[in-house]
C-alpha cells in the first residue's frame, strides 16, 4: 500500500483545512486532552462508541451492523474524505483508521506526527467541541481486517502465518501466545514517553525491522487491547504486505477465555492496550 494512501503530512491538511468535504477527527483516548486543544473543527473520535458494550473485553470493535451505523452517525459518508490524528497517541488514530478501512471506507489517512505536527507547522488549535451531521455510510467489510481467537488458536504452529506480539519485551516475557514472535511496536515510531509516539517511521526503516516478520504468508498481530497491534499492521501493509490482520480481542480476550500462554506470570506488566 502506497504510503500516501495511509498517511497525510501535515503541509497538505493545512491546505485542506476548510475543505467542506473533509472530516477530521482527534482520536485521543480522552475526551478532556481532547477539549484542551485540537485542530480547529475536528470531531472527537469516541473509542468508546465504536467498542460493543456487549463484550466483556477493552475496546473490542462493534458488530458489523452496529459499526456501520455509527460511522454514519459520526457524520462519516462514503464520499467524505476523512483524516484521523492523536496527540501524542500515534496508535489511537492508526486503530481508528483500520476500524474506518475495515468498513470499507477508502478515503481515510493518518496524520502524520498528529496535532504535534500541526503545531509545529504553525497550524491554529481550538477548545470548542465539534460535531459532524450525520451521514448515511454504506459498508463494504473485508474481514480479512480481524482475526478471532480460533484462527490465531489454529495459527499456532502454521509456519505460513507469523502471530506477532507488539508489546515491549517485558511485557511479552510476561505472557504471550504460543509461538508468537515479539516485534516492539514502539519500535516503529518515533517519539518517547515523555512526548509521546506521533509518528511512523520512514518506510525504509520499516521494512528494515519488519523484515524476518515480512517472510510470512499472513500476519496476524496482537497486544493487551487491540490498540498497539495496529501500529504494525499498518506498517507491513506501508512495506508491502497485504496479507494483515489485528487479532481484537488480544490478551485481554486469550487470558481471559483460559487459552495456552507462555511467559513468567508477571501478569500486571503487560496490562497496556
Amino acid at each position: 500500500m502506497n504510503r500516501a494512501d495511509v498517511l497525510m503530512e501535515v503541509d497538505e491538511l493545512l491546505k485542506k483545512i476548510n475543505d467542506k468535504n473533509i472530516r477530521i477527527f482527534d482520536a485521543t483516548i480522552t475526551d478532556d486532552v481532547y477539549l484542551q486543544s485540537h485542530i480547529p473543527g475536528a470531531a472527537y473520535f469516541d473509542h468508546e462508541r465504536f467498542s460493543d458494550p456487549d463484550s466483556p473485553y477493552t475496546v473490542t470493535l462493534l458488530p458489523e451492523a452496529a459499526l456501520a451505523e455509527q460511522i454514519g452517525r459520526a457524520g462519516i459518508s462514503n464520499e467524505n474524505e476523512v483524516v484521523v490524528y492523536a496527540c501524542g497517541m500515534l496508535p489511537y488514530a492508526i486503530r481508528a483508521w483500520w476500524a474506518l478501512r475495515y468498513a470499507g471506507h477508502e478515503n481515510v489517512r493518518i496524520l502524520n506526527g498528529g496535532l504535534t505536527a500541526w503545531k509545529n507547522a504553525g497550524g491554529e488549535t481550538e477548545t470548542e467541541a465539534r460535531e459532524y451531521e450525520p451521514a448515511t455510510f454504506e459498508p463494504r467489510f473485508d474481514s480479512a481486517m480481524f482475526a478471532d481467537k480460533d484462527e490465531v488458536f489454529a495459527s499456532m504452529e502454521d509456519r505460513d502465518v507469523a502471530i506477532v506480539n507488539v508489546l515491549p519485551p517485558v511485557s511479552y516475557e510476561a505472557s504471550h501466545i504460543p509461538g508468537s514472535i515479539n516485534v516492539n511496536c514502539m519500535e516503529l515510531m518515533q517519539g518517547d514517553f515523555s512526548h509521546g509516539f506521533d509518528t511512523l517511521l520512514p518506510n525504509d526503516e520499516l521494512a528494515l525491522r519488519l523484515k524476518e516478520v515480512s517472510q510470512r504468508q499472513r500476519i496476524i498481530t496482537y497486544c493487551g487491547g487491540g490498540i498497539a497491534a495496529a501500529v504494525n499492521a499498518v506498517a507491513h501493509l506501508l512495506t508491502g504486505h497485504k496479507n494483515v490482520a489485528i487479532y481484537d480481542g488480544s490478551l485481554y480476550e486469550w487470558l481471559g477465555e483460559g487459552m495456552p500462554v507462555n511467559g513468567n506470570g508477571n501478569w500486571e506488566i503487560w496490562k497496556m492496550k
